[in-house]
């Protein structure tokens, strides 16, 4: 049994330089590698999360100005159909007025030329009237004989 932790113990102090270059090296790689390994992943997580939320952030802004952008369209549309609505009610009221004033023109001409007619009427009744107790006139001379008046 002595034997056996003889070896035993010539084993763990053979083992101490093994075990302490495994420990300085565990050591030296989390100082030269697994911290400055840690803090640049760290590091890059968190610009890429704060590059994300930047671009949550821009895409964000973009939707509110497209969306005020589109409120403003709309704005200018409705505004260009009222004006437009504006010049059609202003050119129908126009083309009213010239209508009316046209009708009442047209209206005074016939007015007008019903009285003249109506004159011309009138004086070729008296014409007529005149030309025919003339005509009366003659008729009866040209029948009767001289006698009765006649004048032949």
């Amino acid at each position: 049994m002595q034997d056996i932790l003889q070896q035993l113990e010539q084993l763990l102090l053979s083992a101490v330089p093994t075990a302490l270059l495994f420990i300085v090296l565990v050591l030296a790689y989390q100082f030269l590698i697994q911290g400055p390994l840690t803090a640049a992943l760290a590091k890059r997580r968190a610009l890429t999360e704060g590059a994300m939320e930047d671009a949550r952030k821009a895409v964000a802004e973009a939707e509110a100005k497209t969306a005020e952008y589109a409120e403003r369209l709309r704005q200018a549309r409705a505004e260009a159909y009222k004006l437009r609505e504006q010049r059609v009610n202003q050119w129908s009221a126009e083309r009213d007025t010239a209508l009316d004033a046209a009708r009442k023109s047209a209206g005074d001409k016939v007015r007008q030329a019903k009285a003249e007619i109506e004159a011309e009427a009138v004086s070729a009744r008296s014409t007529i009237q005149a030309a025919a107790a003339d005509l009366a006139g003659l008729a009866v001379r040209a029948v009767l004989p001289l006698a009765a008046g006649g004048s032949r």
